[in-house]
């Protein structure tokens, strides 16, 4: 091939990478993907195959437990919203994969480092996620799952939050693991609040728990794995990032 024929050979093969680069940008890395009612979610921009789970800086990566295979991140909008985005990661030899993302809420006044009772916000931090339950049959749950009436919301709650508890995934937080999500036991004493859960979203903030649509609870429960070591890491994006 003659040297013209070379160069427009490299020239194409530059236009393609740079269309396919431009393509994988509007995937699901980039947009985030969509929550239940089809639209776009947020989530930080990752590498093809990142080695971190995006988003995080080093302070809370170190306290990802190193076996942890499957990580729920939680990233909230700012430090005083209660909107915030929920991405599933799975651990593929050394890499991180996007699996899902959902629009969601944490608690109505944001978030804390140092969470107390009634305070209505979600704690950051990196927790395990070791039982579920809720009011609707186990919808094939790999966590140990516990059906009862008792997750049932109170009737003098208003009507759109009756269904928060329809399934719910203990995130474990002053809790004792192994035990159904609703047991009361506070291991670091009442003041330190308890009973934060990922559950059903009913269209704003919590008192400190994680909200996703039911299509993703029921994802979740279906997806997350006690052999994995499920955990999730959770906060405003700039404590997660610090």
């Amino acid at each position: 091939m003659h040297t013209g024929g070379v160069r427009r050979s490299v020239a194409a093969t530059a236009v393609l990478a740079s269309f396919l680069t431009a393509l994988a940008a509007c995937g699901p890395e980039g947009t985030g993907g969509t929550d239940a009612a089809g639209r776009a979610t947020r989530a930080p921009a990752a590498t093809a195959a990142p080695t971190r789970i995006p988003g995080v800086g080093e302070r809370l990566q170190r306290r990802i437990p190193p076996a942890a295979r499957q990580v729920v991140a939680v990233y909230g909008d700012g430090k005083d919203s209660a909107d915030s985005t929920v991405v599933l990661y799975t651990k593929h030899g050394s890499t991180w994969q996007r699996e899902r993302g959902w629009a969601g809420h944490n608690g109505k006044k944001g978030w804390t480092t140092d969470h107390h009772e009634d305070d209505d916000r979600s704690p950051v931090g990196v927790f395990t996620l070791s039982d579920a339950g809720g009011v609707l049959p186990d919808p094939g749950s790999g966590l140990p799952y516990t059906r009862s009436a008792a997750f049932a919301a109170p009737r003098w709650w208003p009507k759109s939050y009756w269904h928060d508890f329809d399934y719910v995934i203990a995130i474990d937080y002053n809790r004792v693991k192994g035990t159904p999500p609703n047991d009361q036991t506070r291991p670091e004493g009442e003041k330190k609040g308890g009973g934060i859960w990922l559950h059903m979203d009913h269209g704003s903030g919590t008192s400190a728990c994680v909200s996703v649509p039911k299509p993703a609870m029921r994802y979740l429960l279906r997806t997350l794995d006690p052999r994995q070591r499920p955990v999730v890491v959770m906060g405003d994006r700039s404590d997660l990032a610090a």
